[in-house]
């Protein structure tokens, strides 16, 4: 018998200092039977760093044709594709012959430094995309703050993130292995 999701509600509010927005997100999250709070953390991190009144989570895991974040203009347009991991170079080439913009969030330590270095010359002629790995140490600190319901404050400066839960506070550091033109 297949095992359903996990619901997860999180109340996710964004000071991104950088690009100047400010908003809070009430998220209803369906969290994949073969997802880890690792992951599902990294997801939201990726959404406050890409914020936007229609950015969008999707099916994600479930689905293979959709990345795990999304956002579409008014008109259907594919404006911003966010996948995490280490998608194949079939997959970064079609994500970019999609949206208008990419961004991959590689994690996992010496196992993303490995994927890179597979995939880094093929992606050279991609300027749509960008790739921000996160250290292994950050997202397993990460990984120790998930829960059914959480209230996040992100603050994003200079390119530093800070992710706080009640009492507990993470710093990642952002390691730009590619960036978009």
């Amino acid at each position: 018998m297949a095992q359903n999701a996990t619901i997860y509600k999180v109340e996710l509010s964004v000071s991104d200092m950088d690009r100047h927005y400010y908003e809070t997100h009430k998220l209803t999250i369906a969290k994949h039977p073969s997802e880890t709070d690792e992951r599902l953390m990294v997801r939201l991190v990726a959404f406050a760093l890409n914020a936007h009144e229609h950015l969008e989570m999707t099916k994600g895991l479930s689905t293979d044709d959709e990345p795990d974040i999304w956002q579409k203009s008014l008109s259907g347009e594919l404006d911003v594709w966010v996948t995490l991991g280490l998608p194949s170079e079939k997959i970064l080439r079609q994500s970019c012959n999609k949206a208008a913009k990419v961004l991959v969030y590689p994690y996992g330590g010496r196992t993303a430094e490995v994927w890179w270095d597979k995939v880094k010359n093929s992606t050279t002629r991609f300027d749509n995309l960008a790739v921000v790995n996160l250290p292994e140490g950050d997202t397993k600190a990460l990984a120790e703050l998930a829960g059914r319901a959480m209230k996040l404050q992100v603050m994003i400066q200079d390119g530093e993130v800070t992710v706080n839960l009640e009492d507990a506070l993470v710093s990642l550091t952002l390691d730009r292995w590619k960036t978009a033109a």
